[in-house]
C-alpha cells in the first residue's frame, strides 16, 4: 500500500510504503466507539460534590416534641426535606474511568488509522517544519492542502516553530507520535502525519 509524500507546499516528494497490519484494516465501529467512551469517561474530573445530612453545619437538637403537635414526627432541621437540609443520595467524588484491555486500545488505533486511510483522508508530509513561528505561514500552507480540520502528528521531538504557529489556527490540533489518540484522529475531517511519526506509530502500533 504506497501512498504518496508531499512537502508543506503541496508538491509531491516521494512515496512511502504503509503497514497493511496498521492502515489496511476495515475499520469496526463498535471497537471504535469502545475507544471513544474509554477515553472520553477517563475525561471526566469527578468532583461533583452535595452535603450530604451528616456535613450539615446545624445542631442535631430535636426541634418539635414527638407527640402533641399534630404535624409530623421530625428529629432535625438537617434532614433531606428541609430547605438547607442535606441533600439525599446526591453526587460523591468518584472515577468515571471504566476498563479496557491493553489490545483493544491499540487495535482501535490501528482502526481509526485505517478509517482515515480508506476514506481518503490521511496526508504524509516529508517533515513538519518551519522557519519561524508565524501563523500565516502555516495557514498559507494548509490552504494549498485544501485543509481546514486536521489532526497533525508529529515526530515525539518536533519543531516548535510549526507548534507555535498551529496553536492560533481553529480546528487544528499538534500532536507528537506518543500522543496520537482515537477521539482526536476522530474529531477532525483530516489526518496529517509526517515520515516520522508514521515510522514512530508503525514501530509502536504493528
Amino acid at each position: 500500500m504506497q501512498v504518496d509524500v508531499v512537502t508543506l507546499q503541496a508538491e509531491k516528494s516521494s512515496t512511502v510504503e504503509l503497514n497493511e497490519a496498521v492502515f489496511g484494516l476495515e475499520p469496526r465501529k463498535d471497537i471504535l466507539h469502545r475507544m471513544v467512551t474509554y477515553q472520553l469517561a477517563k475525561r471526566q474530573a469527578g468532583t461533583h460534590k452535595t452535603k450530604q445530612r451528616s456535613e450539615i453545619a446545624g445542631t442535631s437538637k430535636k426541634f418539635v416534641k414527638q407527640k402533641g403537635s399534630g404535624g409530623a414526627r421530625h428529629g432535625n432541621r438537617k434532614s433531606n426535606i428541609f430547605v438547607g437540609g442535606g441533600k439525599a443520595f446526591g453526587p460523591v467524588p468518584r472515577s468515571h474511568a471504566i476498563k479496557l484491555p491493553k489490545k483493544v486500545r491499540a487495535l482501535a488505533m490501528r482502526h481509526a488509522l485505517s478509517a482515515k486511510q480508506g476514506s481518503g483522508d490521511l496526508i504524509v508530509l516529508n517533515e513538519a517544519k518551519l522557519p519561524s513561528g508565524k501563523t500565516a505561514e502555516l495557514v498559507a500552507a494548509l490552504t494549498k492542502h485544501q485543509i481546514g480540520s486536521a489532526l497533525i502528528v508529529t515526530e515525539n521531538e518536533g519543531d516548535e516553530n510549526f507548534s507555535r504557529a498551529a496553536r492560533n489556527i481553529p480546528n487544528l490540533i499538534v500532536l507528537p507520535s506518543r500522543g496520537a489518540n482515537v477521539y482526536d484522529i476522530l474529531n477532525r475531517d483530516k489526518l496529517v502525519v509526517t515520515q516520522g511519526a508514521l515510522r514512530e506509530l508503525e514501530e509502536r502500533l504493528a
